[in-house]
């Protein structure tokens, strides 16, 4: 089922699987998010919990015992039930069951609530450990963005504008998209990474310490998606490698997904959120949409 909200400047759609934005209007019927292509990439934005990325073996551990659920953990795979909405609001849940308890023990209801606002869409994604022990999980976003933005202009005629200047370094990937060691210092001359379909040839492109707002834009259009994450560690950028895919991801991780080899302990993984029993997490991130 998809759920519409809407306001003076934008159109949105969502669906009950996985809480997933299907598109992003604005008032003059411009779609700026991907709407999904099986030659390149059949989503649009996932969202991600309780684990970025891909688990070595798909597995891992937890007070001795062994689990394991698919890329990008559990919520993108499941149809939440919807809480609450209004015209430019809607809040949609999930909360632990039977299914999740086999592949995530713990007893948690996970919560995204899209608002608008002017020409911002507002995502806040809420968790809460209704359990007793420590839980460790995860968050991000997977939004992909039509690019390119105008008609009489193409991909290579946009770039990724950061807000601030800042000193990134790229996390290094595995071909199987696993953390490898060390970290490689990320040049950004002007705060500007020019986009290109071979940059993503060898994957995805994650940052640590970047700008936490970052831009797709063009000096050919007014047309611009600005993404804004104050509260994420990483972020990545990414379309279907060795392609001309007309889409980039935009993707605020609070973690990283698991080392090449090692089948992580949860509880050891240091940089997961850690949440004590009867406790409430939460974080925002928003969408401008211009022109």
């Amino acid at each position: 089922m998809e759920i519409t909200i809407r306001n003076e400047a934008l159109t949105v759609r969502v669906s009950t699987k996985g809480a997933e934005l299907t598109s992003i209007r604005s008032a003059d019927g411009t779609e700026y998010l991907w709407q999904g292509d099986k030659a390149y990439w059949t989503s649009h934005a996932p969202n991600i919990f309780p684990y970025v990325a891909r688990l070595t073996e798909g597995k891992y551990t937890l007070d001795g015992e062994t689990y394991g659920f698919g890329n990008h953990g559990l919520v993108r795979y499941r149809d939440l039930a919807v809480k609450k909405q209004e015209e430019a609001k809607v809040s949609l849940r999930l909360e632990a069951d039977e299914e999740t308890m086999r592949q995530y023990p713990f007893d948690f209801v996970y919560t995204m609530t899209y608002s608008l606002k002017g020409n911002v869409l507002k995502m806040k994604t809420t968790v809460k450990n209704r359990g007793d022990k420590r839980m460790y999980f995860a968050v991000g976003g997977h939004p992909g963005f039509n690019v390119p933005m105008a008609p009489g202009t193409s991909f290579e005629d946009y770039r990724l504008e950061f807000a601030r200047d800042a000193h990134p370094y790229r996390i290094l990937l595995a071909d199987s998209g696993a953390v490898t060691p060390g970290q490689e210092r990320y040049e950004l001359p002007e705060r500007i990474i020019p986009l290109h379909h071979d940059l993503f040839d060898h994957d995805a492109i994650v940052l640590v310490n970047a700008a936490r707002e970052v831009a797709i834009c063009s000096d050919r259009t007014d047309r611009r998606v600005t993404v804004s994450y104050p509260d994420f560690r990483y972020i990545g950028f990414w379309h279907k490698p060795c392609t001309d895919a007309p889409y980039v991801c935009v993707e605020p991780w609070t973690s990283l997904p698991s080392r090449e080899g090692i089948v992580e302990d949860l509880a050891l993984q240091g940089d997961l959120v850690a949440l004590d029993g009867g406790k409430k997490w939460s974080t925002v991130w928003t969408v401008r949409i211009d022109g």
